[in-house]
């Protein structure tokens, strides 16, 4: 139990560290980014995947989070209006839907790409995801 608890310590602690980012923070940092550079070009998944082994993260910087730390138990519906589903390169980005809400925003240091990302937790296994941060399927819902 005390593990637990020292566990929701350090991911609230995290959380604070990083700006709250809205729908339309997502969709200005989307529209500055340039062309993928060598750096992340094998990150670019317009989709959820899984991040690809061997990826060099250190190439990119966190720059905000999508996990509001006032909501302890944010919701696990996902928010498929068109009918996509979540690995749907289509699907909407929508910050208050899973995955999204659990999401930190990243940027690559050398182009300005962005990609959200998010950890996958199963019962025997740690799964971590990316997906490219299109401006175009931002959605304030």
């Amino acid at each position: 139990m005390e593990q637990a608890s020292a566990c929701r310590e350090s991911i609230l602690a995290d959380m604070t560290e990083q700006p709250l980012l809205t729908a339309q923070d997502l969709v200005q940092i989307g529209q500055q980014a340039q062309a993928l550079c060598t750096d992340c070009e094998s990150l670019s998944c317009a989709g959820w995947e899984s991040v690809p082994g061997g990826s060099d993260l250190s190439r990119l910087e966190k720059i905000g989070t999508l996990r509001d730390p006032a909501n302890e138990d944010p919701t696990v519906e996902e928010f498929h209006p068109n009918g996509t589903r979540s690995w749907s390169v289509d699907a909407p980005i929508a910050p208050a839907w899973f995955p999204c809400n659990r999401c930190d925003v990243w940027r690559c240091t050398q182009c300005g790409k962005a990609f959200l990302r998010y950890t996958e937790y199963g019962g025997y296994y740690r799964d971590e995801r990316i997906r490219e941060l299109d401006p175009a399927l931002v959605v304030q819902a």
